[in-house]
């Protein structure tokens, strides 16, 4: 930012930054509010996509839980739920064949929910809170926290836009604007830059409440007509994934002959290469995937980093100025594989906190530790709770893990005396390449399988030519001096973009980490 140039600057209530499901709900909530009481109270959103929906990775399963709570009138209202989930299946692959499960696990059954195009769902979300009145501001990524001098969160600013790639001014700089808020609402999704910062600004997470992590990697299809059965979902385990890792798929059946495809990986696997995007290219051409898809054509190429701790990584959701919601704070139900419902009633509960405080007799706390005590009263810290010992079971192996939810699900029916503990950070996981055996991965065939290149020009990203690399390293020594040496640079398996590569001389030395920033999904794996 030009330091000479000072920023312009806008009031509002509530500042929400991020308009994915969380933080809409949290503004239509808020807005509800305000027609129920006649108390005014203004609302603004921050989205650093194009348009409100344009970040969103589509093809997902929607729980209308918090909808029709929210708003209950949703069909007059033309919500985009239009495929309603019919037929469950889980498989378990081996290399060339599947088992059918003669019972769907009950996390896996969706009778009342919906096969929906996620983007789609947000840009309605978005035009429901517009009609509301909260003000929308797509385009502006929210790039600082700002502070008052007694250490609360003032609000943020946005980036400057027009930089040179070298970070100065080019003839198109502008500077960005600062948003000052009464409370700042944080719902950036899974590792949010500004959450992460005010999580280690605040020291809102305790010795052992760490965040866990998977990537989930998606494509979108459309198949031949006769092989398409809306409402149909499968969700798989087991092949091509070995046994000590964990992660499954899903293929989900649209309107319109589309399927959303994808794998889920838990970024606690141990090989360094590994490379999730491969796995899943492979998984594609399993007999039972590859007949679904035959014949049919790839639209759209996505990922996105996913939340894994459940119950046992939630931070502290308040500080002074501000709180967390959705994914940002960690609310991915995670044997469901769905995070919109429950992000949805995480934003909606922040509301009511909000406008309780912010509209009472007095003056308004500058933390709403009301919060967190509401949303402990909430179906959603319920079902939080209940699941919190199936995702660190599989510490113990995919077999064992499986044995031991089941037992969790059907014995003690999520009420189990004992809480389980994650066995660690991801990255502790993962053991040096001399420990480990190198993958040896099918060449894609670019009919069913893919180069990662072709697909990041079907993820809907583009950054200008010479825009400043948002990837920044915290110390250029470690690539080299630490990751190839030992790990063998797993940053190229683990980037389901190609993002990161290892160049050398023409006779293999003088190994460099190039950067290739134009390439990024923005997943956040990294």
């Amino acid at each position: 930012m030009s330091e000479a140039v000072e920023r312009e600057s806008m009031e509002y209530d509530v500042v929400i930054v991020g308009a994915g499901p969380s933080g809409l709900s949290a503004a239509i909530r808020l807005k509800q509010l305000e027609q129920e009481t006649g108390k005014e109270i203004s609302v603004c959103v921050l989205e650093k996509g194009s348009e409100v929906g344009a970040h969103i990775l589509s093809g997902a399963v929607l729980e209308p839980r918090t909808l029709d709570e929210l708003i209950p009138d949703w069909k007059d209202k033309g919500a985009p739920l239009d495929t309603p989930a019919k037929d469950d299946e889980f498989l378990i692959l081996s290399e060339t064949g599947s088992f059918k499960l003669p019972v769907v696990p009950p996390q896996m059954h969706n009778e009342g929910n919906y096969i929906i195009s996620l983007g789609n769902f947000v840009r309605w979300l978005g035009e429901q809170a517009e009609a509301l009145g909260v003000e929308i501001y797509p385009g502006f990524a929210a790039a600082e926290v700002l502070f008052h001098e007694d250490g609360s969160v003032k609000g943020v600013a946005t980036g400057d836009m027009g930089l040179n790639k070298d970070g100065t001014p080019g003839p198109m700089h502008q500077v960005g604007m600062e948003l000052h808020a009464k409370q700042t609402i944080f719902s950036e999704g899974c590792r949010g830059h500004l959450g992460k910062q005010l999580m280690e600004h605040y020291n809102l997470r305790e010795e052992g409440n760490f965040q866990t992590y998977g990537i989930g990697i998606k494509e979108l299809w459309e198949i031949e007509p006769e092989k398409s059965t809306p409402g149909k979902i499968t969700h798989t385990a087991g092949w091509p994934m070995k046994s000590d890792t964990y992660g499954g798929t899903f293929l989900y059946h649209l309107e319109g002959n589309q399927v959303s495809i994808g794998i889920v990986v838990g970024l606690d696997y141990s090989n360094p290469y590994l490379s999730p995007y491969q796995e899943f290219q492979r998984f594609k051409h399993h007999p039972d995937i590859k007949k679904v898809l035959e014949g049919g054509r790839r639209i759209s190429y996505g990922a996105r980093a996913l939340n894994e701790g459940g119950y046992q990584s939630i931070p502290t959701l308040t500080f002074p100025g501000g709180l967390f919601v959705g994914c940002e704070a960690g609310f991915l139900n995670v044997p469901k594989i769905k995070g919109t419902h429950t992000s949805m009633k995480s934003g909606t509960t922040a509301a009511e906190a909000l406008f309780e405080a912010l509209t009472g007799e007095g003056e308004a706390p500058r933390e709403i530790t009301s919060y967190p005590e509401m949303l402990k009263k909430t179906w959603l810290w319920d079902e939080i709770y209940k699941v919190r010992n199936i995702r660190p079971s599989f510490k113990w192996g995919f077999w064992a893990g499986m044995a031991y939810s089941a037992i969790d699900t059907y014995l003690f029916r999520g009420k189990a005396p004992w809480t389980l503990k994650h066995h660690g950070t991801d990255h502790e996981s993962l053991k040096k390449k001399s420990e480990c055996t190198p993958i040896d991965y099918p060449k894609p065939d670019g009919v069913i399988s893919f180069d990662r290149l072709t697909n990041v020009s079907f993820a809907a990203t583009a950054h200008e030519e010479e825009q400043p690399c948002h990837l920044q390293l915290k110390d250029e020594t470690v690539p080299i001096s630490v990751n190839l040496e030992d790990y063998d640079a797993p940053e190229q398996r683990f980037c389901p973009a190609g993002v990161y590569e290892i160049l050398t001389d023409d006779d293999g030395s003088n190994p460099r980490l190039q950067i290739n920033a134009q390439n990024c999904v923005h997943c956040k794996t990294c």
